[in-house]
């Protein structure tokens, strides 16, 4: 066997090449630190339509078309073929897909998975950019491919308990809402601004099936979203959450202590300065100094020490089981705060009551929106990622994310990983991956 049949051989078992296609040549080009392959059609062999998979004859070749692959010991690697064209008694003359990529694509399935974990691992997309030697453009058509990708494979049966919530996007007042899927730990859908409309706009990607399965929404007590949710799913319940009841609470405390620590120094009295992170964080978190402090500051006497103990006293109300008893410690609790002349808590109070219903449906469904300011969080770092850009090409980067994020975690569900190159399977990018979208765990890429 020659050596140009044994390189032949040998390109085709990393390219995962099988009959009827296969390797016609290898060329080396040193200056140009390229390796093409040429790849064609073993002739005798039928055609397969595109549209119906059907059996058939060839009706001529497609001219030759070039993808980029994966590099080879750092030489670009392309790859070349003409792709016969079927002759479909039924379609008419179509191009037969290829096996190593997507229809009108220009990389290869697998440098598009590489290219995907890069943008995800790196700082930015520039920076990944300038590690893959591609393009902005072409690196925003690979994360467009992507979300595509993606969203083939998503499932959204049994949509049960749903997340709304939005997140501060741009400096000033920029906010982008997101639908989340509170069971699965997956985002939906994201939309520009914090309105009634954004809010419609997220719930059309929905079909009435899936919003007749919906049996609760976790959200804000914002008004425009609790309206769009009776519009729009009118059977499910409503659920205000401790994540944000906890936040109000939490506000309302900390305002009581600036008046108060801005009437005492007035006097000269500096008990309450630097003391704003005790009044916020949880106790059971705190240090044995922090602890004694804490002690003593409480037996004062103090304004914020009323307000502090009315926020940890109403964490109680979620333990009820039965509503009637919860009912009846929110009547207890109200008529000590209002009592309390406390006007940030009272205030808070007052909007609890009038959303009371749906803080009682907690009791039933349990469910919070911790899930969806988790996702935040990770919408933040990948905003981040896009720094300098568009607000278009951070949404395209987010929406990447959690179409694809967990294909490297799981290879069971490719086609056939025995036919992935070693280098592909052992990327450096595994932990960083995990730190973003927790999306879609049967993602697939057909090769």
């Amino acid at each position: 066997m020659s050596m140009d049949t044994e390189l032949q051989k040998h390109y085709a078992l990393l390219l995962g090449i099988g009959s009827p296609w296969e390797v016609k040549a290898v060329e080396l080009k040193l200056a140009e630190k390229k390796v093409e392959i040429e790849l064609g059609w073993q002739w005798g062999q039928d055609a397969k339509c595109p549209e119906c998979g059907g059996a058939c004859s060839i009706h001529d070749c497609a001219p030759e078309r070039t993808w980029r692959h994966l590099d080879v010991m750092q030489f670009t690697t392309l790859i070349r073929a003409r792709t016969p064209r079927a002759a479909c008694p039924e379609h008419g003359v179509k191009t037969m897909a290829v096996p190593w990529a997507a229809p009108q694509g220009r990389f290869t399935l697998l440098f598009e998975r590489f290219a995907v974990d890069v943008l995800l691992a790196s700082g930015s997309v520039s920076q990944a950019c300038e590690l893959l030697g591609i393009g902005w453009e072409t690196a925003q058509e690979l994360m467009r491919r992507a979300v595509e990708r993606g969203l083939e494979r998503r499932q959204l049966e049994g949509l049960k308990h749903l997340g709304m919530d939005e997140k501060s996007f741009k400096r000033g007042q920029s906010y982008i809402t997101l639908l989340t899927d509170l069971e699965q730990s997956r985002v939906l859908d994201v939309v520009e601004e914090r309105t009634a409309e954004a809010a419609e706009q997220l719930w059309k990607t929905l079909s009435p099936e899936q919003k007749q399965a919906v049996e609760a929404v976790a959200v804000d007590m914002w008004e425009p979203f609790i309206q769009t949710i009776q519009k729009e799913v009118p059977d499910a319940d409503i659920v205000h959450d401790k994540f944000h009841v906890s936040k109000y609470l939490g506000e309302a405390v900390d305002k009581v202590r600036r008046q108060e620590h801005k009437e005492l120094m007035a006097q000269g009295d500096e008990t309450l300065k630097g003391t704003r992170q005790l009044w916020l964080y949880n106790p059971q978190n705190f240090s044995p100094d922090q602890a004694e402090e804490f002690s003593a500051l409480k037996d004062l006497q103090l304004k914020v020490a009323r307000a502090w103990a009315a926020k940890e006293l109403f964490s109680k109300f979620w333990e009820y089981q039965e509503e009637g008893w919860a009912r009846r410690f929110f009547k207890d609790w109200f008529g000590w705060v209002s009592r309390s002349r406390l006007k940030p808590v009272v205030e808070v109070a007052q909007m609890l009551k009038r959303h009371l219903d749906n803080l009682l449906t907690y009791l039933k469904h349990h469910i919070t929106n911790a899930v969806t300011e988790g996702l935040n969080s990770k919408i933040q770092s990948l905003k981040a990622a896009a720094r300098g850009f568009a607000t278009s090409a951070t949404t395209a980067f987010v929406s990447c994310s959690f179409a694809e994020s967990f294909i490297s975690t799981h290879y069971d569900s490719l086609k056939n990983p025995g036919r992935w190159p070693p280098p592909l399977q052992t990327i450096p990018f595994r932990r960083m991956i995990r730190r973003v979208f927790i999306g879609e765990a049967r993602t697939s890429i057909s090769i």
